[in-house]
């Protein structure tokens, strides 16, 4: 019986990091919406309660009813939850004088705490919250205290409790991994079996069970997510799976024939379809970005839908949806910023059941599923890339002159990350080598590419806009291009990439010179939030 963590979610933006840090400890977890606790489930060694936006004393606060697992497993409640446990079992929330927010440092640590054993004196923390505690249940203790906030952390000493009210998933609390180390590890008793040969071994054998002898399609994307799929399901059934990479026209310089290539290398059963006349027809003079999703969405499904009935006895559509796609569709605000291309989109009329082999990993453990299963790391180590494609990159209507013009600047821009190559050292080096991304050593330190040190990199058209340049002693009215390249673990959030400033000026010089219609170009600074990663 495999273990796992229930990370219980309030509604706090980082509630995927939490996820994050404890799979990284090679842990199962699953998360789920604060008032879904699984009953009777032999499996939950401990649960953690998220942070939250909402007050413990808002009117539509979330709330749990503790008794489900307090008492049974070890609980850790972080930044609201730690606030909610203290609320309901007696001790005192209150509004903070002022909000606490940022970096601060503990004080006082009891280290003899099995969730503080190997702290070190002053450790930094990240603290976000406008309420704070100001009185503990009777049966509890303060275990960790900073200059301003007296109850840090306290733990039961009647249940297996522990509670936080700061961030130990995020990157600026210095010891949190270790933090959630102790609590995962040595206070829940992880075995730590979690790993990416396990999963394969154990998915490949529930395929086999599943499906049987019965035939299945998916759909191929070209992204990491869904390759990883086919590749996984081809192991299981061979080819009793069928893949349809469907063209909608949007796609990076000669994508759809590398593509190809790459997929008949890998043995795998696959159909090309071109649909680029249909799409670009029917998006023709459209200019808002979620009415492009949607039309790029359903002409998908009826492109993918003719070709699936060409398949005779097929009984099962296979998806590339990972756990992060899940979870934010099922964000239990309810608020859509932008609708998902990979939930939600299995025609009723094709009456296949859904196959989704993926859907418990976050995106960097599919990546190392793909290096357990083989995979050539040009196809695992590929940027996301959005189902829409260079639709949602192109500010205002498409046309394939304007797809043109886009994908000859992003070529040379990815490309250019491609050959940059950068030397690291110390963190750094041990980050980039510990998420398995391609390495050279030499003398203590590694060389790595610019597009491997990035978590996502892409150019943008805006093509309503004009700007006014000068070539060759005469005027230009063309448009500007931005180019876009973040850092992230997930993407839930993201920073922009410090790229070097040499490179940017060499990229945006050939740019220039050899795209015709682009006579500027500029660089994406702002970070998710408050901006998205995609300008659509």
């Amino acid at each position: 019986m495999q273990q796992k963590i229930i990370i219980l979610d309030f509604g706090s933006q980082t509630t995927q990091l939490i996820g994050r840090r404890v799979r990284e400890l090679d842990t199962f977890c699953e998360i789920l919406p604060y008032n879904k606790f699984p009953k009777d489930d032999p499996s939950v060694i401990g649960v953690i309660l998220s942070g939250s936006p909402y007050s413990v004393h808002d009117p539509e606060a979330f709330r749990v009813d503790l008794s489900q697992f307090v008492g049974k497993v070890p609980v850790l409640g972080i930044c609201y939850g730690a606030q909610f446990i203290s609320h309901t079992l007696g001790g005192k929330v209150e509004k903070a004088d002022s909000r606490e927010y940022g970096r601060a440092h503990l004080e006082t640590v009891d280290m003899q705490n099995p969730l503080f054993h190997g702290f070190e004196p002053h450790s930094q923390v990240w603290m976000s919250h406008g309420d704070t505690i100001t009185a503990i249940p009777a049966d509890c203790e303060v275990i960790a205290s900073t200059a301003d906030v007296k109850y840090a952390a306290y733990a039961s000493t009647k249940h297996p409790i522990w509670a936080v009210q700061f961030h130990p998933e995020v990157f600026h609390t210095i010891q949190g991994s270790l933090l959630l180390k102790n609590f995962v590890v040595d206070i829940c008793g992880s075995t730590q079996s979690w790993s990416a040969a396990s999963f394969v071994d154990t998915t490949v054998a529930e395929l086999k069970q599943q499906l049987g002898d019965d035939k299945v399609i998916l759909g191929l994307s070209g992204g990491v997510d869904s390759s990883v799929a086919a590749v996984l399901l081809h192991r299981a059934i061979g080819n009793r799976l069928t893949c349809i990479f469907v063209d909608h026209g949007m796609l990076r310089k000669n994508e759809f024939r590398d593509v190809m290539h790459d997929y008949e290398c890998l043995g795998l059963n696959v159909i090309g379809v071109d649909a680029s006349a249909k799409f670009f027809a029917d998006l023709a003079g459209v200019t808002d970005p979620e009415q492009k999703r949607k039309i790029i969405g359903r002409d998908f499904v009826e492109v993918f839908n003719a070709e699936a009935k060409k398949i005779e006895g097929a009984k099962w559509l296979a998806q590339g949806t990972i756990y992060p796609d899940r979870i934010e569709s099922l964000n239990i605000t309810g608020k859509v910023i932008k609708s998902h291309h990979n939930v939600g989109g299995l025609p009723k009329e094709m009456h296949l059941s859904l196959c989704e082999p993926l859907k418990w990993l976050f995106k960097d453990e599919v990546r190392r599923v793909g290096r357990q299963l083989g995979m050539p790391e040009h196809l695992i180590t590929r940027h996301p890339f959005p189902g829409p494609g260079l639709a949602v990159r192109i500010l205002g209507d498409i046309t394939p002159e304007k797809v043109q013009i886009l994908q000859d600047a992003d070529d040379i821009y990815i490309r250019g990350l491609r050959n940059y190559k950068v030397c690291l050292s110390g963190e750094e080096a041990r980050r980039v080598l510990a998420a398995g991304i391609p390495a050279t050593m030499t003398d203590g330190e590694i060389e790595v590419s610019l597009y491997d040190q990035v978590w996502q990199a892409g150019t943008v058209l805006l093509s309503t806009v004009r700007s006014v340049g000068v070539m060759g002693d005469e005027r230009t009215y063309e448009h500007p291009v931005a180019l876009r390249a973040v850092t992230s673990t997930d993407a839930m959030t993201a920073d922009w990439a410090h790229l070097p400033y040499d490179f940017l000026a060499k990229v945006s010089n050939e740019i220039i010179n050899k795209v015709k219609g682009v006579n500027r170009v500029c660089y994406d600074i702002s970070s998710k939030p408050p901006s998205t990663i995609e300008w659509e």
